[in-house]
């Protein structure tokens, strides 16, 4: 592995040259990375379902990306179709001139239902798009980067990687495996120059959490249950992303890195 450029400590945060592959970030955590990483200096591929006939395309984070005078692209794919996915990375690599140097998986879905219940489509569903989706683009990730020796691969996990949850199975099941999934492909390519991890959030004020967050019992519990005394808001995960896409994390491998405002050390 390279070592951390012997650089001023703000140039070690630098994206720039950079090139992004980002999942998940039209709108909540993902929108804020994408727009935090611009920020620094990168230019940004988005990852985009296709939209349905009589629905307007959301641009807001590109639109974001290019009011800040920084570059955006965005490829269309579904998640939730592997034979789509399979596609993703190279058509993401044409669109970026034949490099990408930072990987973010960041898209998510969640079902609830009590396990005794929970359907088994519902099962297949998320585990596609949690868990499989991530392991083949990063492993197109990989196949590029590896022999370039250079990359930055940054999954998020949850804190499911490390507790059960409540009716949320499959969730647990496949935010536990990325955690490991990380680990595994971190094992095998830091040698490599490539730097895999995942940050872990809390209990963020997002779509995914709606059920939550509209639940006055579950909202409070949870709120007393936060050390840092509110839940957690997509801006809070713009200095983490940037911290392990950038040299100032050159040496941090396998990192699980929890931004839960204190709910793991209660």
């Amino acid at each position: 592995m390279d070592p951390t450029p012997s650089v001023l400590s703000p140039q070690l945060f630098s994206l720039t040259g950079q090139n992004v592959l980002i999942t998940g970030a039209t709108r909540g955590i993902g929108a804020a990375c994408a727009l935090a990483l611009a920020q620094a200096g990168a230019s940004i591929c988005v990852v985009q379902r296709h939209p349905s006939p009589d629905a307007e395309r959301n641009m807001d984070t590109v639109n974001a990306i290019h009011a800040l005078g920084a570059n955006a692209q965005v490829v269309y794919c579904d998640l939730g179709n592997l034979d789509s996915v399979r596609e993703l990375f190279p058509k993401a690599l044409e669109l970026m001139g034949g490099n990408i140097h930072i990987l973010v998986n960041c898209a998510g879905i969640q079902r609830r239902s009590p396990s005794v219940d929970f359907p088994e489509k519902d099962w297949d569903d998320v585990l596609d798009v949690n868990l499989k989706s991530v392991w083949l683009i990063s492993q197109a990730a990989g196949q590029h980067m590896v022999p370039l020796r250079r990359g930055k691969i940054i999954n998020f996990c949850s804190l499911l990687t490390f507790q059960g949850g409540l009716t949320v199975p499959a969730y647990a099941a496949a935010k536990g495996a990325l955690g490991q999934l990380t680990k595994a492909l971190s094992n095998e390519w830091s040698q490599h120059n490539v730097q895999v991890n995942g940050i872990c959030p809390g209990y963020i004020a997002t779509d995914m959490n709606e059920r939550l967050l509209a639940d006055p019992t579950r909202f409070r519990q949870i709120s007393e249950r936060i050390p840092a005394g509110r839940w957690g808001s997509p801006g809070d995960f713009a200095g983490p992303v940037v911290f392990l896409a950038s040299s100032a994390s050159q040496y941090v491998c396998g990192e699980l890195l929890v931004v839960d405002g204190g709910w793991m050390g209660r």
